[in-house]
């Protein structure tokens, strides 16, 4: 009987790390971020950070910034003015994988009627990423919205064409992390500060 409650307490001590480690995972970052953005003459701050996990892997990090601090997908997707997502790949992927992963999110996140209305700038999105075989550990990309001009895809800093879309489309964009099916619900937490 003492030998069972030893394994008993073993398997509670290791669930419980486990847990531990799971809960601290998205607000570790290994990447370094600036603290500002400017965007289009204006100073961006970092809103929150954290990293994506798929499984136990790390795929990327990311950091959303904005012209104020927001705690909420509603007041982040209200907010005007400029926004910005930067992350950092911490793993090689294909392109393919990322873009498709992407859409995948806009679809989970999005009214049907809002994904076909806003889909020539999500096929840009996909040919963005595709366009590149592999992004490497290392590599960093970002999206960025401009009011009136609408939103640039950046890879290794260097712009990948025009603007596409307007606010609504990179709302649909931020809920891909924020929204109520996100990619990872901790790294959700992490990007709005909680």
């Amino acid at each position: 009987m003492k030998q069972i409650s030893t394994r008993l307490r073993c398997v509670l001590l290791v669930g419980a790390l486990v847990c531990t480690a799971l809960e601290a995972q998205a607000a570790t970052v290994s990447s370094t971020f600036a603290p500002t953005q400017v965007v289009q003459g204006s100073t961006l701050s970092v809103n929150g950070m954290g990293t994506r996990y798929r499984a136990v892997f790390k795929v990327y990090d990311l950091a959303l910034y904005t012209s104020s601090k927001v705690t909420t997908p509603e007041a982040l997707l209200a907010l005007p003015g400029p926004k910005r997502l930067s992350f950092v790949a911490l793993r090689d992927m294909p392109g393919t994988d990322l873009g498709l992963a992407f859409i995948k999110g806009l679809n989970s996140n999005s009214a049907p009627e809002l994904v076909q209305k806003h889909a020539a700038s999500s096929t840009r999105l996909i040919e963005i990423f595709s366009g590149k075989p592999k992004l490497v550990t290392g590599d960093t990309f970002a999206m960025e919205y401009v009011p009136g001009k609408g939103t640039t895809f950046f890879i290794q800093g260097q712009p990948q064409g025009a603007p596409v879309g307007d606010a609504e489309f990179f709302n649909m964009v931020l809920k891909i992390w924020v929204g109520p099916s996100p990619a990872d619900f901790k790294l959700k937490d992490a990007l709005l500060g909680q």
